[in-house]
């Protein structure tokens, strides 16, 4: 089994009065966390429930405080799973958190751009949100060997906790293929009255061939014959269901840095090459240097998360070429990073490092990697 980062905070943040929130991709183990977490408490009484139970729905959207008193007497938990398919299921917690204060309550959304904007507002300082994404390197608890033996299958394939747990290629092949044909924009669909899914697996596609370099809306929007606007908005779903994230341009000082364009990566590596529908070993592929600089980001993004290190993240680059894959800025200082999968001696960017004072640089490769994303 492996344990959650995030299993302890969240027993912890779960107290009377109070609304705790989890949410994530779907097929990412909320659910399998939420059982978790409830074998883990030790006193108390637990409701659990299905937000997908239209019975379960009709109570918890009723906004009657007689209705809500009844279904939830006589425990001191309530857990749904899957909250975001209850209607109004925002205001209900608020109800419940003002009006039956005995009781904690602990909800799981695979759509939080829906139920935490329900939810967040009138629960301001009674409420919290975790994210749970796919399994990240620092939840594994490998030593160098062990994860520099896993590495390839981690390019490849990702960390889904159903692909970490299965045996074989093929069965990881599976994993991948259902969710990408099964809920991987299901959300999407279902709750921005959405309908064409080809359309959106052929921005994915374009935008996983174009990892690392920075992506025109308005190519895109040119290649799949839609309008700016339109990809725009989908890039932004994609981003509120988990299924890609982006940078943001760096700058400063220099007239000549670049802050328009975005950069856009997958959360799981697998889910990339699922979309592209290759799962080829890394000798055979082109796009190692893709698939290293996505799973480092994307890692280093789910570490600092699950250590609460909070950061702005960025890319840098200029007119004349010269670029750094990720920059982070925590505390004042700007950390820039460049990811290269064979150990090169790298020159840094003097002319940032020369602007930005208060800067450092560092190239992460195969034989440094793991402090960094662990």
């Amino acid at each position: 089994m492996i344990i959650r980062s995030i299993t302890n905070s969240l027993l912890e943040s779960l107290r009377p009065g109070f609304v705790t929130g989890l949410f994530g991709a779907r097929r990412t183990g909320k659910t399998f966390l939420m059982q978790h977490i409830k074998d883990h408490i030790e006193h108390g009484k637990i409701l659990m429930v299905q937000g997908e139970n239209l019975d379960v729905a009709e109570i918890l959207s009723s906004r009657r405080l007689s209705l809500l008193n009844q279904f939830t007497a006589g425990y001191d938990y309530l857990f749904i799973d899957e909250a975001q398919k209850i209607p109004s299921i925002g205001l209900n917690l608020k109800l419940i958190a003002d009006a039956i204060p005995g009781i904690a309550v602990f909800v799981t959304g695979s759509s939080a751009f829906d139920l935490k904007n329900e939810i967040g507002e009138p629960l301001t300082g009674r409420s919290k949100f975790f994210y749970l994404y796919p399994v990240a390197q620092l939840e594994l608890k490998e030593d160098f060997l062990s994860s520099k033996e896993n590495l390839e299958t981690r390019l490849i394939f990702g960390a889904y906790p159903q692909v970490i747990t299965s045996n074989t290629n093929t069965e990881r092949i599976d994993v991948l293929e259902s969710i990408k044909n099964g809920s991987l924009i299901k959300d999407m669909l279902t709750l921005d009255n959405l309908k064409d899914s080809t359309f959106i697996m052929n921005l994915l596609r374009l935008v996983a061939f174009q990892i690392g370099n920075d992506v025109s809306a308005t190519e895109l929007a040119s290649g799949l014959g839609v309008s700016k606007n339109t990809v725009t908005r989908y890039l932004d779903l994609l981003e509120k269901c988990y299924i890609l994230f982006s940078l943001q341009g760096f700058s400063r000082n220099l007239r000549k840095e670049i802050t328009k364009s975005r950069r856009y990566f997958f959360w799981d590596n697998g889910i990339r090459n699922a979309v592209i529908s290759n799962f080829n070993r890394l000798a055979l592929r082109d796009d190692t240097g893709r698939l290293w600089e996505n799973y480092c980001i994307s890692e280093r993004l789910k570490r600092n998360h699950y250590l609460a290190k909070p950061c702005n993240y960025y890319f840098w680059r200029t007119y004349d070429q010269k670029e750094i894959d990720l920059i982070e800025e925590s505390g004042g200082n700007l950390e820039g990073t460049e990811f290269k999968w064979s150990e090169k001696t790298i020159k840094p960017p003097k002319e940032f490092l020369a602007t930005y004072s208060n800067s450092s640089y560092r190239v992460i490769h195969r034989e440094n990697y793991l402090d960094f994303i662990s």
